[in-house]
């Protein structure tokens, strides 16, 4: 009998699992309906994944996990690299001291999820989602019958999630809801008076304006965190 060159669907769940414990066979799933697998089937309808499959889920994987990127971006990444030279790049590997973290990715415009399809998707059960709603730290849009999540909500979940690994509680996260809140209300009043021109060229400069603080707030607020942690990091 010859040997099969493909696994099934439960058998790339267990091989990527140890580098991926929070993958799933309905994200697996999900990811396909977005376009960004395809797996051939078998006549009776069984997927087939082979090496190159399984090489491209755990791209995928490093993307979403490493760089926090949505799945628009992923897949117009993975795409503009297979028309370069048919190869899926690497995921970058972690930033050096001297080599600064990529930006915050930008929320994916237009984006809507249910409950289920942003759980699958991020990994985050919906219970947890429910509760971190419920602190207001994401927020469902829409009407009653038909709420969905977007993209801001999509970066938080796929954030947070590395968060629930050491036993954070959404409730521990409310902290972070409030700096960013006293935060905007701050930068807001520095921007406020190029606002108030009702020009566009100023409000441009105020958006430009807003990006800046935000990058140098980040950097601010991890060096002072490194100083208050000194003392437990080699």
């Amino acid at each position: 009998m010859p040997t099969r060159n493909y696994q099934s669907i439960g058998e790339v769940l267990l091989t990527i699992k140890t580098e991926f414990p929070d993958i799933t066979i309905s994200k697996i799933r999900f990811l396909e309906s977005e376009g960004l697998i395809e797996p051939e089937r078998t006549p009776s309808g069984y997927r087939k994944f082979y090496e190159k499959d399984v090489e491209r889920l755990r791209q995928i994987l490093r993307m979403q996990r490493d760089e926090y990127l949505p799945l628009k971006v992923i897949k117009e990444r993975l795409r503009q690299q297979e028309e370069g030279d048919g190869q899926v790049a690497e995921a970058p590997t972690e930033p050096t001291a001297a080599e600064p973290a990529e930006d915050l990715a930008e929320p994916p415009t237009g984006l809507q999820m249910s409950l289920e399809e942003m759980s699958a998707a991020t990994g985050v059960d919906r219970e947890r989602i429910r509760e971190l709603e419920s602190f207001g730290l994401i927020c469902s849009h829409g009407p009653e019958s038909a709420r969905y999540y977007d993209g801001d909500d999509y970066i938080v979940l796929s954030i947070v999630k590395d968060l629930f690994r050491y036993g954070v509680e959404p409730r521990h996260l409310t902290m972070y809801k409030h700096f960013a809140e006293r935060e905007a209300a701050f930068f807001e009043t520095i921007v406020m008076p190029q606002l108030r021109q009702r020009n566009p060229d100023a409000r441009r400069a105020a958006s430009a304006t807003l990006v800046e603080l935000a990058k140098a707030s980040r950097k601010l607020k991890a060096a002072l965190l490194r100083t208050n942690l000194r003392r437990y990091l080699s």
